[in-house]
């Protein structure tokens, strides 16, 4: 079942202000693997798009960016609906031709805060293949709200900003894991704590997110650590 509708009118108000609006793309998917099966492949899709930017250019821009990164493309290519029709059949197919059991497979996206020109976009995506558990992770895009330009770690920090800000990155780590499940911080991977590219801005200063496994086992699930603006001063650009 895939429909493509307008978020809530007042949200759609809210955005229409600064002459950006967004539509949302949801499929939904039940599909046993042989009649009578119990075994299932569950597929849904939430994902907003924009349906208008502040140009057609910066339309272009952003929902290629967020196809490449929902469906793990290369390069964005064709509408929000032909590549997740694509993304849709594909799947489809892999999971009658190699699938054990049930799968499941969930996206969203969505547009989350605005701060001063950017616009943050977040993805939760969950998987599962068999085994134990699944895989839950959630990646970031930070677009320059004009351009549509998608914007790296380097157009907020200044040359040499890597070394000192892991650090920062770190004792935030432990920090807030000591306060929040002090058994788990030993298992954190210090090393692997280091600026990686997935992250937000806001007022409250740069977020950054470590996916299951990135910075250790899978019982610390998402690790994420937000460094202030100050701490970030000396090293903005």
């Amino acid at each position: 079942m895939k429909r493509i509708f307008p978020l809530m009118a007042a949200l759609l108000a809210l955005q229409a202000c600064d002459g950006f609006k967004t539509d949302i793309y949801e499929d939904d998917l039940a599909l046993p693997r042989a009649e009578e099966s119990a075994d299932t492949l569950f597929l849904s899709i939430n994902l907003e798009y924009v349906a208008q930017g502040p140009s057609r250019e910066a339309t272009e821009r952003m929902n290629q960016a967020i196809l490449v990164q929902a469906f793990d493309l290369e390069e964005g290519e064709g509408s929000v609906e032909e590549t997740a029709a694509r993304y849709r059949e594909g799947l489809i197919d892999q999971y009658l031709n190699e699938g054990d059991f049930s799968w499941e497979d969930h996206l969203q996206g969505s547009f989350t805060q605005k701060y001063k020109g950017y616009r943050n976009y977040t993805f939760s995506y969950y998987n599962f293949r068999g085994g134990a558990h699944g895989i839950q992770t959630v990646s970031q895009i930070v677009f320059d709200g004009k351009s549509g330009e998608v914007l790296s770690e380097g157009d907020f920090l200044a040359d040499g900003y890597e070394k000192p800000v892991a650090e920062l990155l770190r004792e935030a780590v432990r920090r807030s894991m000591t306060a929040e499940a002090p058994e788990l911080v030993e298992l954190v991977m210090m090393d692997a704590i280091v600026p990686n590219g997935n992250f937000s801005v806001g007022k409250n200063g740069m977020e950054w997110f470590f996916q299951p496994y990135e910075a250790g086992p899978y019982a610390l699930g998402i690790v994420s650590a937000t460094l202030g603006w100050d701490q970030l001063k000396p090293y903005l650009k």
